[in-house]
C-alpha cells in the first residue's frame, strides 16, 4: 500500500511502464493504451480536481451495447416508490444468505435523499454475500461508494489495484472505477453512495494542524493487473438502474497509474478522536471523518462520523449523547459492541437507526439514569464501534426499507419511561 490521500499518487507494475513528461505519450511503453479516468469536470479549479491516467492492455471502449437488467432491490435515490416518514426508525440485522450469492446480488437498497441524475444527495445499502463475484465486474456512473464491513473482510479488486478491507476499516471506490468483490465466507456491512461532492478531510479550524483523521493514514493500492482473456460480465448502474455487456476479456488491466482519483482504505483505529477535558459535551461533528461538501458553507451533503474508543473526563457533565434535534437527518449503524446511548438490545451490530431532519431523539430511559447516577471519574469507553451518516436532505425510505420485516415495530417505546419533571 502507498501512503497518502489528496494528492497524486503513482504505481507501476511492470517497471519503466509511467511515462515521464507525458501523460498520453504517442507509443505508451509495452503496446499498452493510454486514457484519462475523470471524476471531476476537466475544467474544476485545479485543487477541486480528480482525475488519473491509466495504462491499459485495452481500452475501456472495447464492449458492446448495455442491455437493462430486471429491477433489483439495489437502486439509488430517488425512488419512484419511496416513502418519507418522519417516525424514528430502527432496524434489525440483515440476516446472511442461504443460497450462493455475490456482493452484487447481495446488495439491498434501505434509504437515500437528493438525486443520481443530479449529482446531489446519497443512498445507503446493505449487503450479506457469501460467494465471490466470478468474471463480472461493477461500474457505478451514479456516485463513489464508501464500504464499511460488519462481518467478514472483503477483497476489493479494482483497476488501480487490490484491497483488503476487514471490519473496522472502510474503503473507497470512486465513481465509475470497476470493482470486482471477492469474499472467504460471509460478509455483511453497509455501503454509503455518494451522488454529491467527492468525500474529503473536513477542514479543522481552531482544531489546528493535528487530529480527526491524519492524510497519511489512508492507503491506495499497487498496480496490479490481471491478463486474463476469458470473457466477463460488466454491470453498470445509472440512473439506479443495472445494465449489463459482455467484455472479450478482464477489466483489470490497468499495468500502471499515476493521479489523485483512486480507490482507498482507512483503518479508524488510527482516528485521533477529540474531545473535552473540563465540561460539556462537544457536537459530533468532531467525530467527523470525511465531508461532502453541499455547496453552502459548513453544510454537508453529508458526512460520515465514527463513534470510536475514546476517554471520557468531563466534570458535572452529562456524558453520552444528549437528547435534541437536528437540522441534518442521521442515519446510525453499529460494527460492533454497543452505543453508549443505547442498552438493552434493539440497535445491534449489523442494524440500524433513521432520525429524520428534527426527529426528537437520544439516550434511552437505561442510558440516561446510568448516566445522571454516574461518578464522573475519568473513564475509557471501550464498548463498541458506531458510525453515523449524517446528511442535510431529510432521508427517504426506499420500498424494501419501509416494509421489510427487519424494521423494528414500537421504537418510540425506548423513551417511554421517562417521567414529567415537577416543581
Amino acid at each position: 500500500m502507498l501512503a497518502g490521500f489528496g494528492n497524486h499518487f503513482a504505481s507501476e507494475a511492470v517497471a519503466g511502464t509511467l511515462p515521464v513528461g507525458r501523460n498520453s505519450p504517442q507509443r505508451p511503453a509495452h503496446g499498452l493504451y493510454a486514457e484519462q479516468f475523470s471524476g471531476t469536470a476537466f475544467t474544476a479549479p485545479r485543487h477541486e480536481n480528480r482525475r488519473s491516467w491509466l495504462y491499459k492492455l485495452a481500452p475501456s471502449a472495447r464492449h458492446g451495447p448495455f442491455v437493462p437488467l430486471a429491477p433489483m432491490a439495489f437502486t439509488s435515490a430517488p425512488f419512484a416508490d419511496g416513502v418519507l416518514d418522519p417516525n424514528r426508525m430502527r432496524w434489525d440485522t440483515l440476516p446472511l444468505p442461504d443460497a450462493p450469492i455475490d456482493w452484487l446480488f447481495g446488495m439491498v437498497t434501505l434509504a437515500g435523499n437528493g438525486s443520481a441524475e443530479d449529482g446531489a444527495g446519497v443512498s445507503i445499502h446493505l449487503y450479506a454475500a457469501n460467494r465471490a463475484m466470478q468474471r463480472r465486474a461493477f461500474l457505478n456512473a451514479d456516485g463513489e461508494m464508501l464500504f464499511v464491513p460488519q462481518m467478514g473482510a472483503l477483497r476489493l479488486v479494482t483497476e488501480f489495484g487490490v484491497m483488503q478491507v476487514p471490519p473496522g476499516f472502510v474503503a473507497l471506490v470512486p465513481r465509475g472505477c470497476k470493482l470486482r468483490v471477492e469474499v472467504d465466507g460471509p460478509v455483511r456491512g453497509y455501503v454509503l453512495e455518494n451522488h454529491g461532492s467527492a468525500f474529503r478531510l473536513p477542514e479543522l479550524g481552531p482544531i489546528g494542524s493535528n487530529g480527526l483523521a491524519n492524510a497519511r493514514d489512508f492507503e491506495t493500492p499497487h498496480a496490479e493487473f490481471e491478463d486474463d482473456a476469458a470473457p466477463h460480465e460488466l454491470v453498470m448502474k445509472l440512473g439506479g438502474r443495472l445494465f449489463a455487456t459482455r467484455l472479450a476479456a478482464s477489466p483489470f488491466d490497468v499495468v500502471a497509474w499515476h493521479g489523485n482519483l483512486v480507490p482507498w482504505r482507512y483503518d479508524l483505529a488510527r482516528f485521533n478522536s477529540m474531545g473535552t477535558v473540563s465540561f460539556d459535551h462537544p457536537d459530533p461533528s468532531i467525530f467527523t471523518v470525511l465531508t461532502s461538501p453541499s455547496g453552502e458553507p459548513g453544510v454537508a451533503n453529508c458526512d460520515f462520523v465514527i463513534f470510536p474508543p475514546r476517554w471520557m473526563v468531563a466534570e458535572d457533565t452529562f456524558r453520552p449523547p444528549w437528547f435534541h434535534r437536528n437540522v441534518m437527518s442521521e442515519y446510525m449503524g453499529l460494527i460492533s459492541g454497543e452505543y453508549d446511548a443505547k442498552e438493552g438490545g434493539g440497535f445491534v451490530p449489523g442494524g440500524g437507526s433513521l432520525h429524520n431532519r428534527m426527529a426528537a431523539h437520544g439516550p434511552d430511559v437505561a442510558s440516561y439514569a446510568r448516566a445522571v447516577a454516574a461518578d464522573l471519574q475519568p473513564v475509557k469507553f471501550d464498548a463498541g464501534l458506531a458510525f453515523m451518516f449524517e446528511t442535510v436532505r431529510p432521508i427517504r425510505l426506499s420500498r424494501w426499507g419501509y416494509e421489510t420485516p427487519l424494521r423494528q415495530a414500537g421504537y418510540d417505546r425506548v423513551w417511554d419511561g421517562f417521567e414529567r419533571a415537577g416543581l
